[in-house]
């Protein structure tokens, strides 16, 4: 218990009773005759023991007292009454002493009830936390189905949102190569998009007529909201993307390193479509492109006429030299693919840097085997050699499989094969039309940049679902996946009840051994660009030219063609 102030240490513990103080005043003088009914009552109700003389001496006396004596005692009673402010002064003391004393106790009777309480015994304790963990397991699983229901409100408030039929709708619109998009890719995107969705899907012949109509506007400054610039992403070949970047025609992707579609992307997909402003390979450039199909060039022949004459079927590139197939052969009119036809018979690269130092002989030796190249080729055509080839003027037809595959289906007794040494690889990629570029206010909101959905398209053709068109054979090529992946094994029902066709292609992929020896064209050094002029003005010179020969042949077909028709009119 706290000590008591020291103020207070001088005062008597012998207090007199508070009452007789505060609670009845006491007069100076009494009448002599009535006697102080309060008094007597006060000296009844006194304690027993008392420490007051006063109050001790008037326990003692009698209550029949006379006069007298009454006024005696109260003239020795107000005789020893302390000043008033003595008595505050004590009271308070008494206060003080008394609340001291009540707290010590009472904490003393609080520690002894709380240690007679009996303690719980252990099989008492068990129980009691068996019947807790009960009541909390009830808990738990009431508290679960409430919050279950909770998420399927919710659920069930999200899809009647989703249901709603709003105004805005976002559009996409891209143009893209006649034959290159499966037409259940367009059915499958409208449905996982949507109503907001407003797609338009334009199809144009050529990868070269895209290119021209995609220039167009930026060297005329004419622009329609029809027009393949207006478009928010476009078909274009791979060979056509450094030129396509060059002449600012496309604009880089941007964000596409935070895209899915990118991080699922092989290295080689990344290498080769990372390009510079000057449209070449460059590690620290930009991605201009998706790719959505690729494919490789391959060799066609007819296997009724080989059969018929005793040849050997063609394997490689060194067939195409053989003294029995000059004339019989067609092929694309491209420089670049004619010179590495040249390059991969003398077992060099496509891609070489120096023709002296890469190639055995070289230039000279690979000039003279494209003049012998030159004299087996009836025609160089990008448009008629499958025309060539069908009606039976050429034997052998070179050109890309998108090309060859669909016509050789359609034939008899005619194979497809990618030259063991291995071919060159082509690629079909999306690309964005750098319609900000134009100052036009009639292709709308287009020149701000494309739709917000072109990530999501490219995003739906590069999921594996859409290599199944691929596959089954529906449209020529392989999904950009399966450029590095291991063979493709194709279930027989997905081919069932359709034409066989005699090839070493297995779902439009070439064996994993001659793909390993398959490249994609890379832009041509500056050094190299002007190597294959030279050598393409050597080819003119002889033989009134490479290009008098395309045209003299090309009229000698359409005669013949002509010829035909005739006879079939009669």
């Amino acid at each position: 218990m706290a000590a008591l102030p020291s103020s207070y240490a001088s005062l008597p513990l012998e207090l007199p009773l508070p009452y007789t103080q505060n609670r009845f005043p006491i007069p100076n003088s009494l009448p002599s005759a009535t006697p102080f009914p309060h008094f007597y009552s006060l000296t009844r109700l006194a304690p027993l023991h008392c420490s007051n003389p006063v109050l001790r001496h008037l326990k003692t006396r009698p209550l029949a007292a006379s006069h007298s004596e009454t006024q005696a005692h109260l003239g020795a009673f107000s005789s020893n009454l302390l000043p008033p402010h003595q008595v505050l002064s004590r009271l308070a003391a008494s206060a003080l002493l008394f609340l001291g004393l009540g707290f010590a106790f009472g904490a003393r009777a609080c520690s002894a009830s709380s240690a007679q309480l009996p303690s719980l015994l252990p099989s008492e304790s068990s129980t009691v936390q068996e019947e807790q963990s009960a009541q909390d397991d009830r808990d738990e699983r009431k508290f679960d189905n409430v919050e279950n229901l909770e998420d399927k409100k919710l659920e069930e408030a999200f899809e009647t949102w989703k249901s709603k039929t709003y105004a805005l709708t976002v559009p996409l619109r891209i143009v893209a190569l006649r034959g290159s998009v499966p037409p259940s890719w367009i059915k499958d995107f409208m449905q996982s998009q949507g109503k907001r969705l407003k797609f338009q899907l334009k199809f144009l012949g050529s990868l070269e007529g895209i290119f021209s109509d995609l220039s167009t506007p930026f060297d005329k400054g004419n622009a329609g909201s029809l027009s393949v610039v207006a478009a928010d992403m476009v078909s274009v070949g791979d060979s056509w993307l450094n030129y396509a970047i060059v002449r600012a025609l496309i604009q880089p992707v941007e964000g596409v390193e935070d895209q899915d579609w990118f991080k699922g992307l092989s290295s080689q997909w990344k290498v080769y479509l990372r390009r510079n402003y000057e449209g070449r390979i460059d590690p620290d450039g930009k991605i201009w492109a998706a790719p959505y199909r690729w494919g490789c060039m391959v060799i066609a022949y007819k296997k009724s006429k080989f059969r018929k004459h005793n040849l050997a079927p063609v394997e490689d590139w060194a067939d195409l030299w053989r003294p029995e197939l000059g004339g019989r052969i067609a092929m694309v009119d491209s420089p670049r693919e004619v010179v590495g036809a040249v390059l991969k018979y003398m077992g060099a690269s496509y891609n070489i840097n120096d023709i002296n130092l890469q190639v055995d002989g070289g230039r000279d030796a690979v000039q003279k085997n494209l003049e012998l190249l030159a004299n087996q080729v009836r025609l160089f055509d990008n448009t008629h050699y499958l025309k060539a080839f069908g009606v039976g003027d050429v034997w052998v037809a070179v050109g890309w499989s998108s090309d060859v595959i669909p016509v050789a289906k359609r034939m008899s007794n005619v194979a497809v094969v990618v030259p063991k040494s291995g071919a060159s690889l082509w690629a079909d990629l999306w690309a964005i039309p750098a319609a900000s570029r134009l100052e036009t206010n009639r292709i709308g909101g287009r020149v701000r940049g494309p739709s917000p959905l072109i990530h999501q398209w490219t995003e739906f053709c590069l999921q594996a679902a859409r290599a199944a068109p691929f596959k089954q054979e529906v449209i020529p090529g392989a999904s950009p996946s399966a450029l590095e992946s291991a063979s493709v094994e194709v279930p027989n029902e997905l081919l069932k009840g359709k034409p066989k066709l005699d090839t070493n292609l297995i779902a439009g992929i070439p064996p994993p051994d001659i793909l390993a020896r398959c490249e994609f064209l890379e832009p041509l050094s500056d050094s190299m660009l002007a190597e294959y002029q030279w050598l393409i003005s050597s080819i003119k010179k002889s033989d009134h030219g490479l290009i008098y020969k395309i045209g003299q042949h090309f009229l000698s077909f359409i005669q013949t063609l002509g010829l035909k028709l005739n006879l079939n009119k009669r």
